[in-house]
């Protein structure tokens, strides 16, 4: 049995990054970047205005007010998309609508509101004096061009696609999905839907871990419930350990008559790494790889498997595609976290913010088969071993649920 450092320690010398593939900027949402987004040209590109209004020369508007009104000469008409190509002279003004390019000569912008307002007429009244640059947005105050905007690695959300599509890109290079493979032992497993007979529970973990696989971004390629014959898992297995990157399992890893995950994939040419792990829950922790492969053998009670896969799958599938996150701070504990002596442990929990801080506590089911104990969570709760109990006032490690908000 072997530390939770060590293990990750081998986990991560495991690793590689999976292949790029080019993609429409429509169909790029939560995928994972593989380039880094920098900005072709400067943010804004010209000097344009902030306001409907008037460009003038900010000399010609000195003194003016509601009692003291200066007239200037209106001689045409800059917009979004046909700016003007009129050279401003002094006592000059040309109509500027708001993000339209500032006329040569002209260094500030009268509000519409501050005028004698649009008309035909050419003679223009200024009510405000406007100091030099005034609502103008000034070329690469933003953004200068060269600068990264997004860097490889990050997930893609809305931000990034308006901000790709700001700059001109309509194609994002990103890392391909990881494939991976799910399954499930026992003869006691029935789906939901049917009924259940004298011994058998229905299968939780499966659904369980499908919709955390899609959530990593991975695509789930194969997905089975096999009764415990080692027949029918060594088929399974070879078409997963062929086709897949990363094979995740339910149950039949640890110790049981029929425990036959691991006997099958040492006889299938898979390097074991590592198979049982100091923490709870979930001590029965088998990490392998065959090639370009890597194996996660977790148990098979709920809670054990759900954590699992969040400590120790989830965070892998994210590396696969480059993902540079990391989801652990630290928080103070507003109730005691029971420590074990000879285990790293781990338990759901909740987290809130309280007078500008992080605080949380633990679950208080703490059976590794009570599954409700996600129910109210937003967090996992995390410490090294130790004697006692971590208590009120202490910091924790907290790793978020990475949909779940802290409010």
């Amino acid at each position: 049995m072997i530390s939770v450092q060590d293990a990750n320690a081998i986990i991560q010398k495991q690793l590689f990054e999976l292949d790029t593939e080019i993609i429409d900027l429509n169909n790029s949402s939560d995928r994972i970047l593989a380039q880094d987004i920098s900005a072709n040209f400067p943010s804004p590109k010209f000097d344009n205005s902030a306001m409907d209004g008037f460009a003038v020369k900010s000399k010609d508007t000195i003194g003016a007010s509601q009692n003291n009104i200066i007239t200037l000469k209106n001689i045409g008409l800059s917009s979004a998309g046909m700016p003007s190509d009129l050279n401003l002279k002094p006592g000059e003004c040309i109509q500027c609508m708001t993000g339209a390019k500032i006329p040569n000569g002209a260094d500030a912008i009268v509000m519409v509101e501050d005028s004698s307002g649009f008309s035909d007429n050419q003679n223009v009244q200024i009510m405000k004096q406007v100091d030099k640059g005034i609502h103008i947005r000034f070329k690469g105050e933003e953004i200068k061009k060269g600068d990264i905007l997004v860097r490889r690695g990050n997930q893609i959300t809305t931000s990034e696609i308006g901000a790709s599509a700001t700059f001109g890109y309509n194609e994002l290079i990103i890392s391909k999905k990881p494939k991976v493979a799910i399954f499930g032992t026992g003869n006691e497993l029935v789906e939901p839907g049917k009924d259940l007979k004298e011994g058998e529970i229905y299968n939780s973990n499966l659904f369980v871990f499908a919709d955390l696989a899609q959530k990593a971004g991975a695509e789930i390629l194969i997905r089975n419930i096999i009764k415990d014959d080692k027949s029918s898992l060594k088929s399974f297995l070879i078409k997963a350990l062929e086709s897949c990157d990363v094979v995740i399992s339910s149950g039949g890893i640890s110790m049981g008559r029929y425990d036959y995950v691991r006997e099958v994939l040492i006889e299938l040419g898979v390097k074991e790494h590592f198979w049982k792990v100091a923490q709870k829950p979930g001590k029965p922790l088998f990490f392998g790889t065959k090639k370009n492969t890597l194996i996660f053998g977790l148990p098979g009670n709920p809670v054990s498997s759900y954590i699992g896969f969040m400590i120790w799958v989830w965070p892998i599938l994210r590396k696969l595609m480059g993902s540079k996150e990391t989801s652990t701070i630290k928080a103070i504990l507003a109730e005691p976290f029971p420590l074990e002596k000879f285990k790293y442990r781990f338990l759901f929990g909740k987290a809130w913010i309280e007078k500008g801080e992080i605080k949380c506590k633990p679950s208080t089911k703490v059976g590794s088969h009570m599954l409700t104990s996600a129910l109210e969570s937003n967090c996992i709760l995390s410490s090294d071993k130790g004697e006692g109990s971590l208590n009120q006032g202490e910091f924790i490690d907290l790793h978020i649920l990475p949909w779940k908000t802290i409010k």
